[in-house]
């Protein structure tokens, strides 16, 4: 039925949810009529908006509240709160939320901000004359060649920059964040008048609930340490704490970041990196083979025996790629950090892989402009799109990893006596 639903014409849909029946517009009506002539507008587009949004998750569930229905496909749970900025004023939403799978209505048009700051981007840099051939089709396909206003770009961007500084500038001392995944992607601005390369650096927290969170996120060098120490300083006077592991590559500077603000935390560098900088080194022939043996590393079934294959992979690549066999010694510790934690964790701490999913949509929407005009008007398209692929998260209720695995991680905690906890696992060094 869901499958169904989702496959429908946007017609279709908007038919089904615009199916409001007599009794609920006879019930909008009498309020009205109770209602203060100055709210009158408000109170209506809420109550509308609210039908519309029961109506559509109806068909999503594929029954009513409280009906019996073969075609149901799960069971509403209690609502989540969401006020909408409207013209008619500030509406206070109930999102219904099921027991299983998520719902959120298209009516509220969870990617509406992105397109908001892609169209604001691709304006300034239109106004700035230093748009491309691209913007200019782009521009076009806005339907605004002509006419462009200045000053209601200006509006959009001042609401976006405002709604993505509250985001940024969020209390994070509620929960506890054991793991802290940090990675950068990268796209074009202008700088001093130059294009230049600038780096899109974003922070995901797992938190003690098991849920994940964009933690924050910034544009800059990636390459130098004193950015990345302000980023992760940043979220620090937050709130953030409970920093166990930190997931990240090998960038320059930010090992050195990470030793200096998470003193005590461990540091696993990415795998997926370091083999790509490993077969950087290994003849084209080699590189499956190569890779096929290190993999053995990671398919073990406990520490000790993920310790023991790491020796002995060593020892073999020692004798036919001494090159190799060096960067696994030189980065053992880092590569093998994941061991100090719940095994059901592994697969999802040994790499930044979780972020790939971000990373693309940013480059996604990055790419449609090009070249940014400068380096915040980057900084607002990233952000609206980690702002919703937060929300998203939010929305839903399956949580990155589960409470009871969540629960193992506090037990190893608290069987680590505090004289031995720095050296139960391995730390981060600065060095």
């Amino acid at each position: 039925m869901v499958s169904e639903y989702r496959s429908k014409s946007l017609t279709e849909r908007h038919n089904h949810m615009m199916a409001l029946d007599q009794s609920a517009l006879l019930d909008l009506l009498g309020e009205l009529k109770l209602t203060d002539v100055s709210d009158r507008i408000r109170v209506a587009t809420e109550k509308l908006y609210q039908e519309l949004i029961d109506a559509e998750a109806t068909a999503f569930i594929g029954a009513g509240p409280f009906e019996r229905s073969s075609e149901r496909t799960t069971q509403r749970n209690g609502s989540r709160l969401r006020t909408l900025t409207t013209t008619a004023g500030d509406l206070d939403l109930k999102i219904p939320k099921l027991r299983t799978g998520s719902f959120f209505p298209a009516l509220l048009e969870r990617r509406r901000r992105v397109d908001q700051a892609l169209f604001a981007v691709v304006m300034e840099a239109y106004l700035h004359g230093v748009s491309t051939r691209k913007v200019d089709d782009l521009v076009k396909a806005l339907g605004a060649e002509t006419g462009i206003s200045k000053s209601e770009v200006s509006r959009i961007c001042a609401g976006l920059d405002e709604e993505i500084a509250v985001f940024r500038d969020r209390d994070l001392a509620s929960l506890d964040y054991p793991y802290v995944f940090l990675d950068a992607t990268y796209c074009k601005a202008r700088v001093n008048h130059r294009i230049v390369s600038q780096a899109i650096v974003v922070a995901v927290g797992i938190a003690a609930d098991g849920r994940r969170e964009v933690l924050g996120f910034d544009v800059g060098d990636s390459e130098n340490e004193g950015f990345w120490t302000a980023f992760l300083r940043s979220m620090k006077t937050r709130g953030l704490g409970g920093v166990q592991l930190v997931m990240s590559d090998a960038h320059s500077g930010l090992k050195k970041a990470i030793a200096t603000v998470f003193q005590g935390a461990s540091w696993q560098r990415c795998r997926v990196h370091f083999m790509r900088n490993v077969l950087s080194v290994v003849p084209k022939g080699s590189q499956d083979m190569v890779a096929s043996i290190i993999r053995t590393i990671f398919a073990q079934p406990d520490a000790e025996h993920v310790s023991t294959q790491f020796a002995e992979v060593t020892s073999m690549l020692g004798r036919s790629h001494p090159k190799v066999a060096a960067m696994l010694d030189n980065a053992r510790d880092d590569l093998l950090a994941f061991t100090g934690f719940p095994q059901r964790h592994w697969r999802q701490i040994w790499s930044t892989n979780p972020l790939e999913r971000v990373n693309k949509e940013i480059k996604r929407r990055t790419d449609v402009v090009g070249v940014f005009p400068n380096p915040a008007t980057l900084l607002r398209l990233a952000g609206a799109v980690l702002v919703e692929q937060h929300d998203e998260w939010e929305a839903g209720d399956r949580r990155y990893f589960s409470e009871s695995s969540m629960l193992e991680l506090k037990a190893m905690n608290a069987a680590i006596p505090a004289s031995e906890e720095v050296n139960a696992i391995p730390e981060l060094t600065a060095a």
